[in-house]
């Protein structure tokens, strides 16, 4: 008994001790801080976080203190240390836990670099660009643009909602990558389109931040939830057990001699691939043609068509506006938009000038990189493809881009995702011009997720007007 009375005081003191030792750093932020993670909790679970920190960024700068053992940054210092030191900066957090599949862990969810490190050999050069750019996934994507250029034809006359439709367009392109060529068709298949309504409308934010905080409570209260049979996870565990794949497929590079998976691990792979390529691209792209199509930007709209109808033949590489245009978007929209949690290793680190000790919560998050540094980004609320268009800064504006985060476990997808949308963009506005619909009354405010964002009300209605027609 004295036994179990020692260990328990020597852990509360272990906890004091860590307490302090972070407390002894000076970290900006308001006082509650210092002693309670209850105000940052809240917000969490209100589905304010983002907005939280970021008013917290704009009362105390770059460097802030959320909770008595986590700090968030804004600086480039900072972003470098935490993300890029060492080739993949620091370990991730027990956070990353909620984002495993079928009970097993994926690249993006394990925890500490040499996991990571294993797992992305196995088929980080199916996300390289000459991957990518393979006519076969090339193709792939353009038939599944010219799907959504139907609609758009389609809807003349009246308007459409380019929140489903441009979901269907992601999570086909995604599901053709994985699965060559069992790819789903959500835009012309009702059985498919489930999926995507599955994957797009999940609506468990509180939920999630259960699971995290106290997961034996959150699993008490799945006991009384109605379980229901999820099509998305069915539909991807079939197809890594079929092998008829096209070579260029991630899941047959998985399947290959060279993976040490079961097939279980495989599909939670594709699983986590899948759902994050919706996310980035479906809701990307939604933000960026609603932002296209309000009258502030109908500028930008009409160069962007004079920049596609002029270049016909050209690569997508080397259309330098709509790069600009692209990259503005995933500015002020980034689909991970929050904080990505890491612990400070042992020994502690000087991090942009503040000594931080071990196993302290450390993070930044793209929305308020992307605007808290206003001497890199000038009117950082302002969409303004033309920024990246200067060479003065370009370098400086790079280096802060993080909307794919950066460093190693940046997101392996993003060449993917370029192609995807920029394929999509190319396709539509060398064709149509766009306005927002009269009917629309939908709030496309951000709405964050546990990690990712989508416009608030999901659902955004555009006009599509054939030009020179």
């Amino acid at each position: 008994m004295w036994a179990l009375y020692l260990i328990a005081i020597t852990w509360v003191l272990s906890l004091v001790a860590g307490t302090f030792s972070v407390l002894r750093t000076r970290v900006p932020g308001p006082l509650y801080a210092k002693f309670t993670s209850l105000i940052l909790k809240y917000q969490e679970f209100s589905g304010k976080r983002r907005t939280y920190i970021h008013s917290l960024h704009q009362k105390y700068g770059p460097v802030v203190r959320l909770a008595p053992n986590e700090i968030s940054f804004t600086d480039l210092e900072g972003l470098r240390e935490i993300y890029q030191s060492g080739g993949s900066g620091y370990d991730k957090t027990e956070f990353y836990n909620l984002f495993q599949q079928y009970d097993h862990r994926t690249m993006f969810s394990t925890l500490n670099k040499q996991d990571h490190a294993g797992r992305k050999k196995l088929f980080a050069d199916r996300y390289a660009m000459t991957n990518v750019v393979r006519p076969e996934i090339v193709q792939g994507i353009q038939d599944r643009a010219a799907s959504v250029v139907e609609k758009c034809k389609a809807s003349l006359g009246s308007y459409l909602d380019v929140y489903i439709t441009l979901h269907c367009y992601a999570l086909d392109c995604a599901s053709l990558f994985l699965f060559n060529p069992g790819g789903t068709d959500t835009l012309n298949n009702p059985e498919d389109f489930v999926l995507m309504q599955e994957l797009s409308y999940d609506n468990r934010l509180k939920l999630r931040w259960l699971e995290y905080y106290s997961p034996k409570l959150a699993s008490f209260i799945h006991c009384f939830r109605k379980k229901s049979r999820s099509l998305s996870k069915d539909y991807v565990l079939a197809q890594s057990q079929q092998t008829k794949h096209k070579e260029s497929s991630l899941i047959h590079r998985l399947q290959s001699n060279s993976s040490s998976l079961q097939t279980i691990q495989m599909a939670a792979e594709c699983m986590d691939h899948m759902a994050a390529g919706i996310d980035t691209t479906g809701d990307g792209l939604c933000f960026l043609m609603y932002q296209l199509s309000l009258p502030a930007y109908q500028h930008v709209q009409q160069r962007l068509h004079l920049e596609l109808v002029h270049n016909p033949t050209a690569k997508l590489d080397e259309l330098i506006f709509l790069d600009a245009v692209v990259k503005e978007g995933l500015r002020l929209f980034p689909p991970i938009p929050m904080s990505l949690p890491r612990y400070v290793p042992d020994g502690g680190r000087n991090i942009s000038g503040y000594d931080i000790p071990a196993a302290t919560i450390v993070s930044c998050q793209a929305f308020s990189v992307h605007r808290i540094n206003d001497s890199v980004f000038p009117r950082p609320n302002d969409f303004a493809p033309e920024r990246w268009l200067a060479e003065e800064g370009l370098h400086e504006r790079n280096r802060l881009f993080f909307s794919f985060a950066s460093g190693g476990r940046g997101c392996i997808g993003k060449n993917l995702a370029l192609v995807e949308m920029k394929t999509l963009l190319r396709e539509i506005y060398s064709r149509f011009a766009t306005k927002v619909a009269a009917e629309m009354e939908g709030d496309m405010s951000i709405d964050d997720q546990i990690i990712s964002s989508r416009p608030k009300d999901q659902t955004c209605l555009l006009t599509f007007e054939l030009i020179g027609k």
